[in-house]
Protein backbone atom coordinates (compact mmCIF):
# COMPACT_ATOMS: atom_id res chain seq x y z
CA UNK A 1 0.00 0.00 0.00
CA UNK A 2 1.22 3.40 -1.04
CA UNK A 3 2.06 6.03 1.95
CA UNK A 4 0.29 8.97 2.23
CA UNK A 5 3.99 10.38 3.56
CA UNK A 6 6.87 10.63 2.37
CA UNK A 7 9.79 9.09 4.18
CA UNK A 8 13.50 8.98 4.02
CA UNK A 9 13.31 6.09 1.44
CA UNK A 10 12.18 9.17 -0.78
CA UNK A 11 14.70 11.44 0.31
CA UNK A 12 17.33 11.11 -2.61
CA UNK A 13 21.03 11.70 -2.06
CA UNK A 14 21.67 14.32 0.65
CA UNK A 15 25.47 14.13 0.90
CA UNK A 16 26.48 17.76 2.19
CA UNK A 17 22.91 18.54 2.72
CA UNK A 18 21.58 20.13 6.36
CA UNK A 19 18.74 17.85 7.43
CA UNK A 20 17.01 19.39 10.76
CA UNK A 21 15.41 16.55 12.46
CA UNK A 22 12.63 17.44 14.88
CA UNK A 23 13.36 14.44 17.74
CA UNK A 24 11.90 14.03 21.09
CA UNK A 25 14.68 14.43 23.25
CA UNK A 26 12.61 15.61 26.53
CA UNK A 27 13.43 13.25 28.84
CA UNK A 28 13.44 12.98 32.33
CA UNK A 29 16.30 14.23 34.19
CA UNK A 30 17.37 14.57 37.71
CA UNK A 31 20.76 14.86 39.22
CA UNK A 32 22.58 15.47 36.05
CA UNK A 33 21.42 11.87 34.66
CA UNK A 34 18.64 10.89 32.00
CA UNK A 35 16.55 8.34 34.62
CA UNK A 36 15.20 7.21 31.20
CA UNK A 37 16.65 7.33 27.87
CA UNK A 38 13.67 5.49 26.25
CA UNK A 39 12.92 8.66 24.14
CA UNK A 40 16.84 8.90 22.96
CA UNK A 41 17.15 5.32 21.87
CA UNK A 42 13.64 6.24 19.44
CA UNK A 43 16.05 8.36 17.68
CA UNK A 44 18.91 6.47 16.65
CA UNK A 45 17.49 4.82 13.38
CA UNK A 46 16.60 8.19 11.65
CA UNK A 47 19.86 9.86 13.22
CA UNK A 48 22.20 7.36 12.55
CA UNK A 49 20.87 6.68 8.84
CA UNK A 50 21.06 10.37 7.79
CA UNK A 51 24.31 10.90 9.36
CA UNK A 52 25.44 7.52 7.21
CA UNK A 53 24.32 9.04 3.89
CA UNK A 54 26.63 12.12 4.66
CA UNK A 55 24.04 14.32 5.58
CA UNK A 56 24.94 16.90 8.06
CA UNK A 57 22.55 16.22 10.70
CA UNK A 58 20.54 19.45 12.67
CA UNK A 59 18.65 18.01 15.56
CA UNK A 60 15.81 20.45 16.42
CA UNK A 61 13.64 19.58 20.20
CA UNK A 62 12.57 21.09 23.38
CA UNK A 63 13.23 20.44 26.71
CA UNK A 64 10.58 21.49 29.41
CA UNK A 65 8.51 24.46 29.26
CA UNK A 66 11.06 27.36 28.92
CA UNK A 67 8.45 29.98 27.34
CA UNK A 68 10.33 31.30 25.56
CA UNK A 69 12.58 32.45 28.41
CA UNK A 70 16.16 30.48 27.85
CA UNK A 71 17.18 29.00 31.34
CA UNK A 72 20.76 27.17 31.67
CA UNK A 73 18.20 24.11 34.06
CA UNK A 74 16.32 23.64 30.56
CA UNK A 75 19.63 23.77 28.09
CA UNK A 76 19.45 21.19 25.81
CA UNK A 77 23.85 21.10 26.31
CA UNK A 78 23.09 18.84 29.40
CA UNK A 79 21.37 16.25 27.24
CA UNK A 80 24.46 16.16 24.45
CA UNK A 81 27.00 13.46 26.67
CA UNK A 82 23.63 11.10 27.46
CA UNK A 83 22.62 10.99 23.94
CA UNK A 84 26.23 10.60 22.27
CA UNK A 85 26.38 7.58 25.02
CA UNK A 86 23.17 6.62 23.06
CA UNK A 87 23.63 6.97 19.67
CA UNK A 88 27.67 5.66 20.34
CA UNK A 89 28.87 8.79 18.16
CA UNK A 90 30.15 12.29 18.85
CA UNK A 91 27.35 14.95 19.03
CA UNK A 92 27.88 18.71 18.71
CA UNK A 93 25.80 21.23 20.62
CA UNK A 94 24.89 24.44 18.79
CA UNK A 95 23.71 27.45 20.94
CA UNK A 96 21.00 29.95 19.38
CA UNK A 97 23.83 32.57 19.79
CA UNK A 98 26.04 32.20 16.37
CA UNK A 99 23.96 29.27 15.41
CA UNK A 100 24.45 30.05 11.37
CA UNK A 101 28.15 30.24 11.48
CA UNK A 102 28.36 27.02 13.73
CA UNK A 103 26.44 25.07 11.64
CA UNK A 104 28.55 26.23 8.65
CA UNK A 105 31.91 24.25 10.23
CA UNK A 106 29.75 20.93 10.22
CA UNK A 107 31.06 18.33 7.87
CA UNK A 108 29.10 15.42 5.99
CA UNK A 109 28.35 12.76 8.79
CA UNK A 110 28.49 15.22 11.75
CA UNK A 111 25.90 15.49 13.88
CA UNK A 112 24.25 18.35 16.23
CA UNK A 113 21.84 19.38 18.29
CA UNK A 114 20.35 23.03 18.51
CA UNK A 115 19.52 24.64 21.79
CA UNK A 116 15.73 24.32 23.23
CA UNK A 117 13.88 25.12 20.28
CA UNK A 118 11.23 26.50 23.03
CA UNK A 119 13.80 29.67 23.96
CA UNK A 120 11.93 31.08 21.27
CA UNK A 121 8.55 32.42 22.57
CA UNK A 122 7.32 32.01 18.82
CA UNK A 123 8.14 28.31 18.91
CA UNK A 124 4.69 27.24 20.38
CA UNK A 125 2.84 29.94 18.19
CA UNK A 126 4.17 29.01 15.26
CA UNK A 127 5.66 32.32 14.45
CA UNK A 128 6.76 32.78 10.45
CA UNK A 129 9.58 34.40 11.94
CA UNK A 130 10.76 31.32 13.93
CA UNK A 131 10.08 28.91 11.25
CA UNK A 132 12.14 31.20 9.03
CA UNK A 133 14.88 31.52 11.60
CA UNK A 134 15.09 27.56 11.69
CA UNK A 135 14.33 26.56 7.83
CA UNK A 136 17.62 29.11 7.39
CA UNK A 137 19.88 26.49 8.79
CA UNK A 138 18.62 23.35 6.44
CA UNK A 139 17.60 22.31 3.16
CA UNK A 140 15.71 19.17 4.39
CA UNK A 141 13.43 18.69 7.09
CA UNK A 142 12.53 15.21 8.58
CA UNK A 143 9.99 14.88 11.12
CA UNK A 144 10.54 11.98 13.63
CA UNK A 145 8.58 12.97 17.01
CA UNK A 146 5.21 11.98 16.76
CA UNK A 147 5.05 12.82 20.75
CA UNK A 148 4.79 16.31 19.76
CA UNK A 149 2.74 16.11 16.68
CA UNK A 150 -0.35 17.17 18.13
CA UNK A 151 0.74 20.33 18.26
CA UNK A 152 1.27 23.24 15.07
CA UNK A 153 4.42 25.00 16.62
CA UNK A 154 7.18 26.25 14.29
CA UNK A 155 9.95 22.99 14.83
CA UNK A 156 6.56 20.32 14.56
CA UNK A 157 4.65 21.50 11.36
CA UNK A 158 5.56 25.47 10.52
CA UNK A 159 9.07 23.57 9.35
CA UNK A 160 7.40 21.05 6.90
CA UNK A 161 5.62 24.14 4.53
CA UNK A 162 8.92 25.82 4.44
CA UNK A 163 11.27 22.62 3.19
CA UNK A 164 11.28 19.50 1.51
CA UNK A 165 9.71 17.03 4.92
CA UNK A 166 10.08 13.64 5.24
CA UNK A 167 8.92 11.43 7.90
CA UNK A 168 11.85 9.73 10.10
CA UNK A 169 12.26 6.34 10.77
CA UNK A 170 10.39 6.89 14.25
CA UNK A 171 7.53 8.62 12.76
CA UNK A 172 7.01 6.11 9.75
CA UNK A 173 6.92 3.28 12.42
CA UNK A 174 4.34 4.69 14.67
CA UNK A 175 1.88 6.20 11.59
CA UNK A 176 2.00 2.43 9.84
CA UNK A 177 0.88 1.08 13.62
CA UNK A 178 -2.14 3.32 13.99
CA UNK A 179 -3.21 2.86 10.40
CA UNK A 180 -3.24 -1.33 10.90
CA UNK A 181 -4.81 -0.46 14.37
CA UNK A 182 -7.96 1.81 13.46
CA UNK A 183 -7.22 3.15 9.81
CA UNK A 184 -8.05 0.01 8.20
CA UNK A 185 -7.37 -2.56 11.00
CA UNK A 186 -8.18 -6.42 10.65
CA UNK A 187 -11.49 -6.92 12.27
CA UNK A 188 -12.67 -8.00 14.90
CA UNK A 189 -11.08 -4.66 16.40
CA UNK A 190 -11.19 -4.55 20.45
CA UNK A 191 -9.55 -1.74 22.33
CA UNK A 192 -9.20 -1.63 26.08
CA UNK A 193 -9.64 1.86 27.84
CA UNK A 194 -8.57 2.24 31.31
CA UNK A 195 -7.71 5.01 33.84
CA UNK A 196 -9.31 6.89 36.76
CA UNK A 197 -11.96 8.89 35.23
CA UNK A 198 -14.47 8.80 32.26
CA UNK A 199 -14.16 13.02 31.71
CA UNK A 200 -10.69 12.35 30.44
CA UNK A 201 -11.37 9.70 28.05
CA UNK A 202 -15.19 10.58 26.89
CA UNK A 203 -13.67 11.60 23.32
CA UNK A 204 -11.81 8.77 22.74
CA UNK A 205 -14.85 6.11 23.79
CA UNK A 206 -17.22 8.10 21.78
CA UNK A 207 -15.25 7.74 18.81
CA UNK A 208 -14.28 3.91 19.55
CA UNK A 209 -17.66 2.68 19.30
CA UNK A 210 -17.61 3.19 15.97
CA UNK A 211 -14.69 1.81 15.40
CA UNK A 212 -14.13 -1.09 17.27
CA UNK A 213 -16.35 -4.36 17.99
CA UNK A 214 -15.33 -4.97 21.11
CA UNK A 215 -14.91 -1.60 23.57
CA UNK A 216 -13.53 -3.53 26.79
CA UNK A 217 -13.40 -0.38 30.29
CA UNK A 218 -11.45 -0.31 33.04
CA UNK A 219 -9.64 0.95 35.81
CA UNK A 220 -12.10 3.91 37.74
CA UNK A 221 -13.93 4.71 34.84
CA UNK A 222 -15.56 1.23 34.38
CA UNK A 223 -17.40 2.27 37.92
CA UNK A 224 -19.21 5.24 36.57
CA UNK A 225 -20.09 2.95 33.79
CA UNK A 226 -21.72 0.35 36.54
CA UNK A 227 -23.18 2.66 38.30
CA UNK A 228 -24.97 3.80 35.16
CA UNK A 229 -26.17 0.35 34.97
CA UNK A 230 -28.05 0.91 38.89
CA UNK A 231 -24.63 -0.89 40.65
CA UNK A 232 -23.62 0.17 43.81
CA UNK A 233 -20.15 0.94 43.66
CA UNK A 234 -19.59 1.53 47.63
CA UNK A 235 -16.91 4.18 48.00
CA UNK A 236 -15.11 3.24 44.68
CA UNK A 237 -13.70 6.39 42.11
CA UNK A 238 -16.87 7.10 40.83
CA UNK A 239 -17.80 9.80 38.51
CA UNK A 240 -21.73 9.93 39.26
CA UNK A 241 -22.36 13.03 37.27
CA UNK A 242 -21.45 11.55 34.39
CA UNK A 243 -23.16 8.81 34.43
CA UNK A 244 -26.04 10.19 31.65
CA UNK A 245 -23.13 10.38 29.58
CA UNK A 246 -21.84 6.64 30.43
CA UNK A 247 -25.49 5.92 29.03
CA UNK A 248 -25.52 7.64 25.62
CA UNK A 249 -21.62 5.99 25.04
CA UNK A 250 -23.55 2.40 25.41
CA UNK A 251 -26.71 3.35 23.59
CA UNK A 252 -24.29 4.29 20.40
CA UNK A 253 -21.87 1.49 20.76
CA UNK A 254 -25.43 -0.73 20.32
CA UNK A 255 -26.28 1.34 17.21
CA UNK A 256 -22.77 0.67 15.96
CA UNK A 257 -23.06 -3.23 16.82
CA UNK A 258 -20.12 -2.39 19.37
CA UNK A 259 -20.08 -4.91 22.56
CA UNK A 260 -19.37 -2.88 25.56
CA UNK A 261 -17.18 -5.23 28.51
CA UNK A 262 -17.67 -4.46 32.15
CA UNK A 263 -16.56 -6.31 34.63
CA UNK A 264 -18.57 -8.59 36.22
CA UNK A 265 -16.71 -9.61 39.41
CA UNK A 266 -13.98 -7.57 41.16
CA UNK A 267 -11.49 -6.91 43.64
CA UNK A 268 -12.87 -4.84 46.37
CA UNK A 269 -11.22 -3.38 49.42
CA UNK A 270 -11.78 -0.99 52.46
CA UNK A 271 -8.78 0.86 52.07
CA UNK A 272 -6.28 2.06 49.29
CA UNK A 273 -2.71 0.87 49.93
CA UNK A 274 -0.57 -2.02 49.66
CA UNK A 275 -1.87 -5.50 49.94
CA UNK A 276 -4.65 -4.69 52.35
CA UNK A 277 -6.99 -7.37 52.80
CA UNK A 278 -9.36 -7.58 49.83
CA UNK A 279 -12.24 -10.26 48.72
CA UNK A 280 -12.87 -10.86 45.21
CA UNK A 281 -16.84 -10.08 44.99
CA UNK A 282 -20.15 -10.40 42.26
CA UNK A 283 -20.24 -6.34 41.19
CA UNK A 284 -23.89 -6.35 42.80
CA UNK A 285 -22.28 -7.52 46.30
CA UNK A 286 -19.77 -4.37 46.96
CA UNK A 287 -20.60 -3.62 50.47
CA UNK A 288 -21.07 0.05 50.97
CA UNK A 289 -17.38 0.50 52.75
CA UNK A 290 -15.80 -0.82 50.02
CA UNK A 291 -13.99 0.23 46.88
CA UNK A 292 -13.39 -1.25 43.87
CA UNK A 293 -9.77 -1.44 42.65
CA UNK A 294 -9.76 -4.41 39.95
CA UNK A 295 -11.37 -6.47 37.37
CA UNK A 296 -12.05 -10.12 38.90
CA UNK A 297 -10.21 -13.07 37.61
CA UNK A 298 -13.50 -14.34 36.18
CA UNK A 299 -13.66 -11.39 34.05
CA UNK A 300 -9.56 -11.52 33.17
CA UNK A 301 -10.26 -14.83 31.39
CA UNK A 302 -13.47 -13.65 29.82
CA UNK A 303 -11.84 -11.30 28.39
CA UNK A 304 -8.76 -13.15 27.33
CA UNK A 305 -11.64 -15.39 25.41
CA UNK A 306 -12.86 -12.24 23.54
CA UNK A 307 -9.17 -11.05 22.63
CA UNK A 308 -8.82 -14.94 21.61
CA UNK A 309 -11.69 -13.97 18.70
CA UNK A 310 -9.94 -10.48 17.85
CA UNK A 311 -7.44 -9.79 15.18
CA UNK A 312 -6.64 -6.29 16.31
CA UNK A 313 -5.82 -5.10 19.52
CA UNK A 314 -5.85 -0.53 20.88
CA UNK A 315 -4.54 -0.87 24.46
CA UNK A 316 -4.65 2.59 26.52
CA UNK A 317 -5.18 2.26 30.50
CA UNK A 318 -4.93 -0.10 33.20
CA UNK A 319 -7.60 -2.36 33.80
CA UNK A 320 -7.34 -1.84 37.96
CA UNK A 321 -4.82 0.48 40.29
CA UNK A 322 -2.26 -1.42 39.11
CA UNK A 323 1.24 0.82 40.73
CA UNK A 324 -0.35 -0.69 43.79
CA UNK A 325 -0.44 -4.64 44.05
CA UNK A 326 -2.36 -6.99 44.22
CA UNK A 327 -4.57 -4.64 42.33
CA UNK A 328 -2.32 -5.23 38.86
CA UNK A 329 -3.33 -8.76 38.73
CA UNK A 330 -5.96 -7.93 35.95
CA UNK A 331 -3.61 -5.84 33.75
CA UNK A 332 -0.97 -8.44 34.05
CA UNK A 333 -2.63 -11.35 32.93
CA UNK A 334 -4.45 -9.83 30.48
CA UNK A 335 -1.44 -8.36 28.63
CA UNK A 336 -0.23 -11.26 28.87
CA UNK A 337 -2.99 -12.84 27.26
CA UNK A 338 -2.46 -10.17 24.52
CA UNK A 339 1.23 -10.66 24.05
CA UNK A 340 1.22 -14.28 23.99
CA UNK A 341 -1.77 -13.92 21.12
CA UNK A 342 0.47 -10.94 19.24
CA UNK A 343 3.59 -13.45 19.29
CA UNK A 344 1.55 -16.33 18.03
CA UNK A 345 0.51 -13.86 15.22
CA UNK A 346 -2.73 -14.13 15.75
CA UNK A 347 -3.83 -10.16 17.15
CA UNK A 348 -1.91 -7.06 16.09
CA UNK A 349 -1.75 -5.26 19.54
CA UNK A 350 -0.95 -1.43 19.70
CA UNK A 351 -0.31 0.13 22.92
CA UNK A 352 -0.18 3.85 23.88
CA UNK A 353 -0.30 6.43 26.75
CA UNK A 354 2.18 6.93 29.93
CA UNK A 355 0.19 4.54 32.39
CA UNK A 356 -0.06 2.33 29.83
CA UNK A 357 3.66 1.86 28.98
CA UNK A 358 4.65 1.48 32.91
CA UNK A 359 2.03 -1.06 33.07
CA UNK A 360 3.13 -3.31 30.15
CA UNK A 361 6.74 -2.73 31.51
CA UNK A 362 5.79 -4.21 34.86
CA UNK A 363 3.87 -7.08 32.86
CA UNK A 364 7.33 -8.00 31.03
CA UNK A 365 5.48 -8.14 27.84
CA UNK A 366 5.54 -4.22 26.17
CA UNK A 367 8.48 -6.02 23.52
CA UNK A 368 5.96 -8.26 22.90
CA UNK A 369 3.00 -6.21 21.66
CA UNK A 370 3.49 -5.14 17.54
CA UNK A 371 3.93 -1.36 18.76
CA UNK A 372 4.00 0.41 21.82
CA UNK A 373 3.94 4.04 21.44
CA UNK A 374 6.12 6.67 24.38
CA UNK A 375 3.61 9.38 22.91
CA UNK A 376 0.91 10.08 25.91
CA UNK A 377 -1.13 13.41 24.60
CA UNK A 378 -0.69 12.63 20.68
CA UNK A 379 -1.49 8.64 20.94
CA UNK A 380 -4.78 9.82 22.85
CA UNK A 381 -5.74 12.75 20.25
CA UNK A 382 -4.72 10.23 17.56
CA UNK A 383 -7.44 8.10 19.42
CA UNK A 384 -10.50 10.43 19.94
CA UNK A 385 -9.78 10.42 15.70
CA UNK A 386 -8.37 13.99 15.64
CA UNK A 387 -5.78 15.40 12.87
CA UNK A 388 -2.72 16.24 14.55
CA UNK A 389 -1.43 19.30 12.44
CA UNK A 390 2.43 17.50 12.35
CA UNK A 391 1.39 14.44 10.87
CA UNK A 392 -0.77 16.08 8.20
CA UNK A 393 1.56 18.36 7.31
CA UNK A 394 3.36 15.70 5.90
CA UNK A 395 1.06 14.06 3.73
CA UNK A 396 0.82 14.98 0.33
Amino acid sequence: MAKSFRTLDDIGDIRGKRVLVREDLNVPFADGQVTDDTRLRATVATVSELADKGAIVLILAHFGRPKGVPSPELSLAQIVKPYEAVLGRPVRYIDWEGDAANVAMLQPGDIAVLENTRFFGGEEKNDPAVVDRFAALGDIYVNDAFSAAHRAHASTEGLAHKLPAYAGRAMEAELDALQKALGEPEHPVAAVVGGAKVSTKLAVLKHLVGKVDHLIIGGGMANTFLAARGVNVGKSLCEHDLTGTADEIMEAADRAGCTVHLPYDVVVAKEFKPNPPTRTVNVHEVAADEMILDVGPAAVEALGDVLKNCRTLVWNGPLGAFETPPFDAATVALAKTAAALTVDGSLVSVAGGGDTVAALNHAGVADEFTFVSTAGGAFLEWMEGRELPGVAALMH
